[in-house]
Parts: C-alpha cells; sequence; structure tokens
C-alpha cells in the first residue's frame, strides 16, 4: 500500500469522511468503522509512516500523548471498565492497514468481549534464557532494510 492508496491518509487529508475525536497538528483520533466495542478509536499520525520500526521517535512520542488523551477521554465520558491500547505490525499480527495506528478500545466487564489469549510456555528455563540470548542480540545488530509487512 502506497500514501496515494491509504485510507488513513485519505482520512487524515479530509479526502474521506471519518467520526473524528480529536486531533492536533500531527495526530488525528477518529472512531473505528469495525468496533470491537462501541467507541472504538484509532490513533493516527497524519503522515504516513509503516512500520512501527521505521516510524521516527517524535512520531512515536506524539502518538502515544494522543493515545493517552482519549483514554483519558473515555475514561471520563463513557464511564468504561478499563481500556485497551493495541499496536500490530504486519499481516501475520492482524495488521490491515498499513499506516501505523493505535486501536483504543474502551472496556466493560460486560462487553462480552474476550481477546481468548491463550498463554504457553517454554519447555524449560534454558530455552527461556536462550529466547532472551536471541533478543538480546537484535539490540547491537545493525537495523534491517524496511520492507512493506504486506505482499
Amino acid at each position: 500500500m502506497t500514501k496515494n492508496d491509504c485510507i488513513f491518509c485519505k482520512i487524515a487529508e479530509g479526502k474521506l469522511p471519518a467520526s473524528k475525536l480529536f486531533e492536533d497538528a500531527h495526530t488525528l483520533a477518529f472512531l473505528d468503522i469495525g468496533p470491537i466495542v462501541k467507541g472504538h478509536t484509532l490513533v493516527i499520525p497524519k503522515r504516513h509512516f509503516d512500520p512501527l520500526t521505521a516510524t521516527p521517535p517524535e512520531v512515536l512520542q506524539q502518538l502515544i500523548v494522543t493515545v493517552r488523551r482519549v483514554a483519558e477521554a473515555m475514561t471520563r465520558s463513557l464511564n468504561c471498565d478499563g481500556i485497551n491500547v493495541m499496536q500490530s505490525n504486519g499481516l501475520a499480527a492482524g495488521q490491515v492497514v498499513t499506516h501505523i495506528h493505535f486501536h483504543v478500545i474502551p472496556r466493560y466487564a460486560t462487553d462480552g468481549h474476550s481477546w481468548n489469549w491463550k498463554a504457553k510456555s517454554y519447555a524449560n528455563p534454558g530455552e527461556m534464557q536462550a529466547m532472551a540470548a536471541t533478543l538480546t542480540a537484535g539490540f547491537a545488530a545493525p537495523p534491517r532494510i524496511q520492507k512493506s509487512w504486506l505482499p
């Protein structure tokens, strides 16, 4: 997906309608048209970035500040019992629109939604330590050339 094809870019540019909740110079928050729970909000940068690992730190800072503002507004206005904040990268992670975005979802004890998270485990402490060593090595490795997460 290119910037010209991006539905979120078109929303940010005012070329497509959205139920906007908050906007500043850098970010935009609007209702998701397919909410997990009513009030489900998307927070995007107005400029096109994707994936997370190619998004500049200052853009990520702007996004998380807006995510917090949305969460505060949800808590005050919807009297929700909790809030989920999600960010997915790549088709395998459930990303549909390849423009970095955060989902801010109000939650209620009675909303009926379940993530169906089935926790797994490591075979033994050695396997867990080996995974930690592999991941730790990634902090020192040179960055990979960014590529599209979708085919």
